[in-house]
């Protein structure tokens, strides 16, 4: 496969979104490899291009939680595209919450300079979807940054990308995403009551903050590719519910993109929102919608209905016991899911493993929680899965069996099983598109 630039997937989808196509695109920010394969899968059934982000905790130069750098994970995401035959000009690749984000606790121009190395690897690795986040306040700051503060520390990060798109020689490539949204990206740490979308008055501080940043560093010329606005729908989940979107509480909202006809809006934490009020959002301007914590707990649920068939199946001296194997290594390396899950050991146990927020994400990597799962995949392969016992643990992949659309393999059937979790997305965004098998 070659390198060559793909087409400006998201100017385009831009134009054509403002122009009135009710169109938007889906963004997949999980690293987890079967997560990936699903997503392309999904693509390549509707025929459409495909957006995958990471995010600033989980790669960066240094490798971040993953263990991978920009180059590292570009590669990960090229080998399942060019394995299962996803042109690259079909691929977008985007860096989320680029800034000071890994790098709170130390002083603002230590971790700005930080910054800017996260930047130069994220555009050098080719990556064209750059999403410029200062919003957090570093150990010597105030709490929280003003909108002057936030948006000069986006444009010294702007000055960077561009420079750097220079010198790897992918000019006017990148298109940038400004803005943050509230609680924090991955689903929210406390019981949530109520969400208020972000007001007018703020969208439009937070624009003019950043024009005239990029102005007074010489950028101004890189507005036009500001593509989009992190604002807060009043859509979000905590650890049992899910907040649902309310397009009547967003009508003043959306006028903000009248006077920016260039721009719309990004939706964070859309997880788990119906087909329905997925395309509401589509409808109102939030054209580009992140999904992560809702596909790895449907990969989740895929493994736990997996592990449920095995216990009918092996014996237990062979079994994975995958449940057991990843609910001790979540108690010995508990840095991921402490200070989300309160309440007494029972509760927690819970919560650890079916929250919405779904930390068990962060162990899947995990090289005793990875043996139990191919051991899982491994048995079952091996045994067959009889229609039967499908029917009760993955009743819509059983249907598909059943009709013939799809293998009882139990690769394939967790991997469905995380299409099922993409396709009110693909529904929503692609409107237009014959609906996918």
């Amino acid at each position: 496969m070659t390198d060559q630039p793909a087409p400006d997937q998201l100017s385009a989808l831009v134009t054509r979104h403002r122009a009135g196509s009710p169109e938007g695109i889906y963004s997949v920010c999980s690293a987890h490899p079967l997560v990936l394969e699903a997503a392309v899968r999904q693509a390549l059934a509707d025929g459409s291009w495909l957006l995958v982000e990471a995010t600033s905790n989980q790669v960066d130069q240094f490798g971040g939680y993953t263990g991978m750098t920009p180059a590292d994970f570009r590669d990960l995401v090229h080998g399942i595209t060019d394995r299962l035959g996803l042109p690259r000009e079909r691929l977008v690749l985007g860096g989320d919450h680029l800034g000071p984000n890994r790098w709170q606790d130390r002083p603002a121009d230590e971790a700005m300079d930080l910054a800017e190395g996260v930047i130069e690897a994220y555009v050098a690795a080719g990556y064209t979807k750059i999403h410029l986040d200062c919003s957090m306040s570093c150990a010597d700051d105030p709490t929280p940054l003003g909108d002057a503060a936030v948006a000069q520390r986006a444009a010294r990060l702007l000055a960077v990308a561009e420079r750097t798109a220079a010198r790897t020689g992918t000019p006017d490539r990148l298109s940038y995403v400004i803005g943050t949204e509230v609680p924090v990206p991955g689903g929210a740490h406390e019981t949530l009551h109520a969400l208020t979308p972000t007001s007018p008055e703020a969208a439009r501080a937070t624009i003019a903050a950043h024009r005239a940043a990029l102005g007074a560093v010489g950028m101004l010329d890189a507005w036009p590719r500001v593509r989009a606005l992190v604002v807060q729908p009043a859509v979000e989940f905590d650890h049992v519910q899910v907040v649902d979107y309310r397009s009547e509480a967003t009508v003043a909202l959306r006028e903000v993109l009248a006077d920016e006809p260039g721009m719309v809006f990004e939706a964070h934490s859309t997880d788990y929102q119906t087909t329905e009020r997925l395309t509401a959002l589509v409808r109102d301007h939030w054209a580009v919608l992140k999904v992560g914590p809702g596909l790895t707990f449907a990969l989740r649920e895929a493994l736990f209905a997996l592990a449920e068939i095995e216990t009918e199946l092996v014996p237990d001296d062979a079994r994975s016991h995958l449940l057991d194997v990843l609910d001790a290594r979540m108690v010995a390396q508990p840095r991921y899911w402490q200070g989300y899950h309160d309440g007494d050991p029972a509760e927690q146990r819970v919560a650890r493993r079916y929250s919405y927020s779904d930390r068990v994400r962060y162990y899947w990597p995990d090289p005793e929680v990875e043996a139990a799962v191919e051991t899982l995949l491994g048995n079952l392969a091996r045994t067959g899965i009889p229609e039967t016992l499908l029917s009760q643990h993955l009743p819509e992949q059983y249907a598909r069996v059943r009709a013939g659309a799809l293998s009882a393999e139990p690769r394939e059937l967790v991997v469905d099983k995380v299409r099922d979790a993409l396709r009110p997305y693909a529904a929503a965004c692609f409107p237009t598109l014959v609906p996918s098998a």
